[in-house]
C-alpha cells in the first residue's frame, strides 16, 4: 500500500504517546514489509495486526464500490470492527478489547490480536519497543542532503 504525504498529514497527534515521527516510520516499514510478502505470496497475521492498528490510529480513508459510485470509506478498528475515527477512550477501549482477545480460547487469530495488542501498547500505552523493528532514517544521507541544498544556496533545515 503506497502512503501519501495527506495519511501521514491526517494523524491525529492526541491519538499517539509516541512521537508522530516514530509512529510514521513504524506504520510505513509495516506497509514495506506487507506489500513484499503479498508480493511474494505470502502472509503474515501478526504484521497484518501491526498494519491495521496503524491504518485506524492514523485515521486513514479508503475508498469502495458502492451503488453509485466509489465511496470513501474509514478503516475498521482491527478488533472491535467499529468504523468510528479512533479518539482517546476507542482507543483505550481497543486495547482493552485486544488484551481481552488475547486471553480467549476462541481467538480466530492469535497472532493477528498479538500484532494489534503490541502496537496499540506501544503507541498508546508508550510501552516496550515497537511492534516490529523499525526502518531508521539514514542520517548520513540526511546530513549530506541538507549539506548540499546549504552549500548551494537553497533553503537549509529549520532549527
Amino acid at each position: 500500500m503506497e502512503l501519501t504525504a495527506r495519511d501521514f498529514e491526517r494523524i491525529r497527534r492526541e491519538n499517539l504517546r509516541v512521537r508522530v515521527s516514530e509512529f510514521a516510520r513504524l506504520w510505513l516499514t509495516a506497509e514495506r514489509r506487507g506489500d513484499a510478502l503479498t508480493a511474494a505470496g505470502e502472509k503474515d497475521p501478526y504484521l497484518h495486526g501491526v498494519q491495521m492498528t496503524c491504518r485506524w490510529l492514523a485515521g486513514m480513508i479508503t475508498r469502495a464500490e458502492g451503488p453509485d459510485g466509489p465511496v470513501a470509506l474509514r478503516v475498521i478498528a482491527p478488533i472491535t470492527g467499529r468504523r468510528d475515527k479512533a479518539y482517546e477512550e476507542l482507543i483505550a477501549e481497543e486495547l482493552d478489547a485486544a488484551v481481552s482477545a488475547m486471553s480467549s480460547q476462541s481467538i480466530a487469530s492469535p497472532d493477528f490480536v498479538a500484532g494489534v495488542c503490541a502496537t496499540l501498547s506501544w503507541t498508546w500505552q508508550h510501552s516496550g519497543r515497537p511492534p516490529i523493528e523499525v526502518e531508521q532514517p539514514d542520517v548520513r544521507r540526511t546530513a549530506e542532503a541538507s549539506h548540499g541544498r546549504h552549500a548551494a544556496g537553497g533553503d537549509s533545515l529549520p532549527r
